[in-house]
C-alpha cells in the first residue's frame, strides 16, 4: 500500500504554494468564506475640502515649498513677463522649448535676449546638459503631496527635457490643473503615457544624511501657479487671486 492509498494520510501537495494555501484554508476553517469577501473600499479620497479651490491651491503652494521648490503666483496676463524675469534673474542664456508650449509664454524672454531652442527630437543629453533652463507646462499637480505630473503632453515634451537641464520652470494652471490628492489625480491620467512625478528639485542623501541636489534631475525647480486675470470690477477694488511679484507663502 502506498502513502496515497492510506485513508488516514492526506495526499501531499505537489508544490509549496499549494502547501501554504492548504495550511491557510485549514487555519481559517469556517471563516474561509468570509475571508474571500472583498474588503471595503470606503476610505477618503482627499483630506482637504475639494470644493474650495483656493484652499487646495494654498496647500499645493505650501507642500511645493516644503520640498524646496521655488513657488511664484501670477495671473495669466502676467505669465510671459514672470517667466522672462525668472530666466533673466538666473542668468539663463538658452532655454529649451517643448513642442506645443504656448508661443506667447516666451516672447518676453526672447525680447530679453534669451535664445529659444525648440525641441525637434535631435537635442541629445549632451546638448541639453549645456542648456541653462527648460520651461514646461504639466499634466496636473497634486496638492496633498506637492507633486507635479508630466506625461509628455503638449508643452511638456520628452522626459529628457525635464531631467537634464539644471533649471526647470514649470507652469501650473489653477484651478483646472490642480487636484487635492493622488486618488483624484489617477483617473485624470492616461496610464499608457510616460509619466514623470516630480516632488521638488532632484535630491539625494548619503548615509550621513548630507543632502545633494541635482544628481538625477534639475537642481532648481521653479513653479508658477497661474490663475485667471481678475475681472475689471475686482481689479478696481484691489481684489487679486495671486501676487505680481516675488515668492508668496500663503497665510
Amino acid at each position: 500500500m502506498t502513502a496515497s492509498d492510506r485513508p488516514d494520510r492526506p495526499e501531499r501537495p505537489s508544490n509549496s504554494r499549494e502547501l501554504v494555501l492548504g495550511r491557510i484554508r485549514a487555519a481559517l476553517g469556517d471563516a474561509a468564506g468570509v475571508a474571500e469577501q472583498p474588503p471595503p473600499r470606503d476610505y477618503l479620497t482627499a483630506h482637504v475640502p475639494t470644493d474650495d479651490p483656493a484652499a487646495v491651491l494654498d496647500l499645493l503652494h505650501r507642500n511645493l515649498a516644503d520640498y524646496r521648490a521655488l513657488v511664484h503666483r501670477c495671473h495669466e496676463d502676467e505669465l510671459p513677463r514672470r517667466i522672462a524675469g525668472l530666466l533673466v534673474e538666473r542668468g539663463s542664456r538658452t532655454v529649451v522649448v517643448p513642442t506645443g508650449l504656448p508661443a506667447d509664454w516666451l516672447t518676453a524672454a526672447e525680447a530679453e535676449g534669451v535664445e529659444l531652442l525648440p525641441d525637434d527630437g535631435t537635442l541629445t543629453a549632451t546638448r541639453l546638459d549645456a542648456v541653462d533652463s527648460v520651461v514646461t507646462g504639466c499634466a496636473l499637480a497634486v496638492a496633498e503631496t506637492g507633486t507635479i505630473v508630466l506625461d509628455a503632453g503638449p508643452g511638456q515634451g520628452r522626459r529628457l527635457l525635464s531631467l537634464v537641464p539644471d533649471h526647470h520652470v514649470c507652469v501650473v494652471r489653477a484651478p483646472e490643473q490642480v487636484v487635492a490628492s493622488v486618488p483624484l489625480a489617477l483617473p485624470r491620467l492616461d496610464p499608457v503615457r510616460p509619466q514623470t512625478w516630480i516632488s521638488g528639485p532632484s535630491a539625494t542623501s548619503d548615509i550621513e544624511l548630507d543632502r545633494v541636489e541635482g544628481v538625477h534631475g534639475p537642481r532648481t525647480l521653479e513653479v508658477l501657479l497661474v490663475t485667471a486675470a481678475p475681472e475689471p470690477d475686482d481689479a478696481r477694488h484691489g481684489i487679486r487671486g495671486g501676487t505680481g511679484g516675488g515668492t508668496v507663502t500663503p497665510a
